[in-house]
């Protein structure tokens, strides 16, 4: 029962909060430790091998410092376990930065096309400075779709299979990969790992999104469709909450990119191109809502009614 507390309280706070600024944020710190790694071991022979490395160690160490910290805490009183869960949960989920996020990208583009490029530009990883209108609001809106994925589903799925040490693990992996999992000529082999290691951790929640969506538009039909096209992207799991989104829109996501200056040829993901407007971006919002609070009603649901260990 108190995981659940922990669970209600950490999700409730995501929601009416995000992610405050001025506060310091584990994901921050994963970055700097990224960053310093990635300066002292992305060079000279092995590079490959140095990254694998780098990313098994790193991961394997949040599990473990925070399987150790929250055991201690625990043995202290069980109402520091609550609220390290608590913080920890609060940390790990990204549903509301984002979607505050998005809804600034569609207020930009109502000001100038400028704005709109300069503020999807915060969320995304290509080159936003020939976006078009319609190519800024497609941006945030795959973005919102992927997000849904990795910034609240998949936290969610690893926190229910391997509690607080695995959600927030879960997070270094997603920080590596964000940072470093790039087919560019300066990561295609350093973080080779990293977007691998993301690849499998994201596998079934990246499904299970785009499931959750379908339910939560109440349109079983799609199936078939975030099948296909799911399959079509680059990453073999961002394409299915993609795919989800674009099947609910009934528009068309993908095509060519630009990312640190070298140009990606992505599939489409949809058939119709269509102007995307902000009820488009409004309906994609309530949808990852929908989705969201469906998964934090199945995670609470297995805790209550299963033995599984959920308190590490």
């Amino acid at each position: 029962m108190f995981a659940i507390l922990s669970l209600l309280i950490g999700w409730l706070l995501d929601l009416v909060l995000g992610d405050p600024a001025r506060l310091p944020h584990p994901i921050v710190w994963f970055g700097k430790m990224i960053a310093l790694g990635e300066r002292h071991l992305n060079k000279g022979c092995n590079r490959k091998m140095k990254g694998a490395l780098m990313a098994i160690i790193y991961i394997t160490g949040v599990f473990v410092a925070t399987w150790f910290l929250r055991n201690q805490l625990c043995i202290m009183h069980y109402s520091l376990c609550i609220v390290f869960d608590t913080v920890i949960i609060f940390y790990c989920l990204a549903g509301t930065t984002l979607i505050r996020e998005v809804r600034q990208v569609f207020l930009a583009l109502d000001r100038s096309l400028e704005e709109g490029r300069k503020q999807v530009a915060r969320i995304v990883g290509r080159d936003t400075s020939e976006l078009s209108a319609q190519e800024v609001r497609t941006a945030a809106l795959e973005t919102l779709a992927e997000n849904l994925s990795d910034g609240v589903i998949a936290p969610l799925f690893w926190f229910a299979l391997l509690g607080i040490p695995g959600m927030l693990a879960y997070k270094m992996v997603n920080t590596l990969d964000s940072m470093i999992g790039y087919k560019t000529e300066r990561y295609k082999d350093f973080g080779c790992w990293a977007a691998h290691i993301d690849d499998i951790a994201n596998y079934i929640p990246a499904r299970l999104t785009a499931l959750l969506m379908i339910i939560a538009e109440a349109k079983p039909q799609l199936t078939l469709f975030v099948w296909k096209n799911g399959r079509r992207h680059a990453s073999p799991n961002s394409g299915y909450p993609e795919a989800a989104l674009a099947g609910i829109l009934d528009c068309r996501f993908g095509g060519p990119h630009y990312y640190f200056g070298e140009l990606f040829d992505k599939p489409y993901i949809g058939e119709r191109e269509r102007l995307l407007t902000t009820y488009d971006m409004k309906k994609a919002v309530r949808v990852n809502r929908t989705a969201e609070v469906l998964m934090v009603l199945i995670v609470s649901a297995l805790m209550l009614f299963t033995s599984l260990p959920f308190c590490f």
